[in-house]
This record gives structure tokens, sequence and C-alpha cells, in this order.
């Protein structure tokens, strides 16, 4: 049973470019929409992440003479996935898909807007130590348990899952209402990690 006084649905980058059509599509991203929209009405708290560029951030592969998007490079907080240019702040690409209900959201979380350091979780950046603010933010409005959903499974929502999890939170993976892109194996790697961390999955029909 969901209880209106604890619980909080973060809904991750559910944004044009990562739907059909947009510069870093996920196969049928457009399809969390739908349970997204129907969960938000029967959640009483509603976060929303959205990544957030400048133009050449360190993520792009453009960024990188010579480097493919989708290949690897290390930056000074460690490895990083190098990315076709998506989410530029300010572009359409950035928005939020138009057919999201944005009526009952409490807080926008804003990611990846630094250019020297990639964001993919809602509490920390990819340096994995400088927060975005979330966590304190849960806390301060007695909120204990965590459902996430949204783009993608394997990143910005498998990292914010674990994350959640590792502050404490009782964190709960909506798996119907999530989507991957699956690159090298990152699909299975992020649910193991996720199992791990204790996060647990449920469907949007069982809330």
């Amino acid at each position: 049973m969901l209880n209106p006084d604890r619980d909080v649905l973060v809904a991750i980058d559910v944004q044009n470019d990562f739907c059909p059509g947009g510069a870093l599509a996920v196969t049928d991203g457009d399809a969390v929409i739908a349970p997204i929209n129907a969960l938000g009405e029967k959640f009483s708290h509603l976060v929303v992440t959205q990544d957030w560029h400048p133009a050449g951030h360190l993520s792009f592969a453009s960024s990188h003479p010579g480097k493919e998007p989708f290949s690897q490079t290390e930056l000074a907080y460690g490895a990083q996935t190098l990315w076709p240019d998506h989410c530029v702040r300010g572009t359409d690409g950035a928005a939020f898909h138009k057919d999201l209900v944005l009526d009952g959201v409490e807080l926008v979380i804003r990611k990846g807007f630094r250019g020297e350091i990639d964001s993919y979780s809602a509490f920390f950046e990819n340096d994995r130590k400088t927060p975005t603010g979330l966590a304190g933010y849960l806390k301060e409005r007695g909120l204990q348990r965590v459902f996430l959903a949204g783009l993608a499974t394997d990143f910005c929502v498998a990292f914010s899952a674990v994350d959640a999890a590792a502050l404490g939170f009782e964190t709960f993976l909506i798996e119907d209402a999530c989507r991957a892109i699956d690159l090298d194996g990152s699909l299975d790697a992020a649910r193991k990690a996720m199992a791990e961390a204790g996060v647990r999955t449920v469907s949007s029909h069982a809330l």
C-alpha cells in the first residue's frame, strides 16, 4: 500500500532527446509516459529530473576528437561513456516530453549542468561525492520510500536507485515504467547492482 506521507515518485529524464526521434533515443522511451502519468495520480509527492548540459559538455563524444559516441574514456573522476550531444540546456531536446504531466511536480532536479562532470544519479554527480541536494530535500520532508521510473533503466535510473538505497531510503524500481539503452550488457549489470543494493522491483499495476 502506498503511504502518502512517506512515499515519493521520482521520474528520471523523460525528455525529448531520450524519446523516439531524439539525439540519444532510448528504444520505446516514450512508453514510460503513460504509466508515469498514471502513477502521478497515486502519489502525493512527485519529483522529476532533467538532464541539462551546456554545449560542449565533457561527456559528449564531440568534445574528444577521434572518439565515437558510446566509446569509453577516462576523465578526472573515472570511467565515462561518451555520448552523442544531447539535452543541451535551452533546446527542445532538453525539454520534457509534451505528454508528460507535470502538474503535481514538487521539485525539478537538473543534472549534468557542470561542463566538466557528468551526472547520472538524481542524488550525486559522477564523482560519486557531489550531492544534488535531493537526499536532503526528501529527508526534510519525511519521505522514506523512493519509487523510481523513467529513462534509462541501466544508467540514470539505476544509478539513482543504488544511491537512494545507500542513503537509507527504501527503494523500488517500477520496471514497466522504465526503458533501457542496454549498451554492451549494461542492463544486466544494472539489474545486478540494484539487486545487490537491496532495490526491489515492482510493477506499476501493483501500486
